[in-house]
């Protein structure tokens, strides 16, 4: 969902950029005279950016960042096509299986979104042991993408 990665402070804090397009194709139903991104949307790059803080934290070692828990989730504005949000994410804590986070999303100088959240981290593997090709196929398509989203690093 997110289109790069702006700033990083390992295990701190990341600023990602979101650039709302009318292309976006749940934008058609929601809603067709008036299209803004949905609310539930405008949490998942918070909870996105916040993955990839965990993902680069933890050396790519963990094939799944799921939300376990949000709370004090605040809609303040829309997302229309055409508006850009930075999304900035700080952890309150980093462990190995779980994290913390509280984050906030801005349009220009207005913040539209801010929440607290709790992500859970882990290896499909744990679960049944089948699944560790798995892992290392996830891992490997995470990276890649991480790749995308912070070109600067690859020079």
């Amino acid at each position: 969902m997110i289109d790069k990665i702006v700033e990083i402070q390992p295990g701190c804090s990341l600023t990602a950029i979101k650039s709302v397009s009318l292309a976006e194709e749940y934008l058609a139903d929601h809603f067709p005279i008036f299209p803004v991104l949905p609310g539930v949307l405008l949490l998942e790059g918070l909870i996105e950016s916040a993955s990839w803080l965990v993902r680069q934290h933890n050396n790519f070692t963990q094939s799944m960042v799921l939300l376990e828990n949000a709370r004090n989730v605040r809609y303040k504005s829309f997302a229309a096509p055409g508006m850009q949000i930075r999304y900035t994410v700080t952890a309150k804590t980093i462990e190995e299986n779980t994290s913390s986070f509280s984050g906030v999303g801005i349009c220009g100088e207005d913040e539209i979104v801010s929440a607290q959240f709790t992500l859970r981290h882990f290896n499909l593997a744990e679960e049944n042991p089948k699944m560790a090709h798995a892992d290392g196929q996830i891992i490997e398509a995470l990276k890649k993408r991480w790749a995308l989203l912070r070109p600067e690093e690859n020079n």
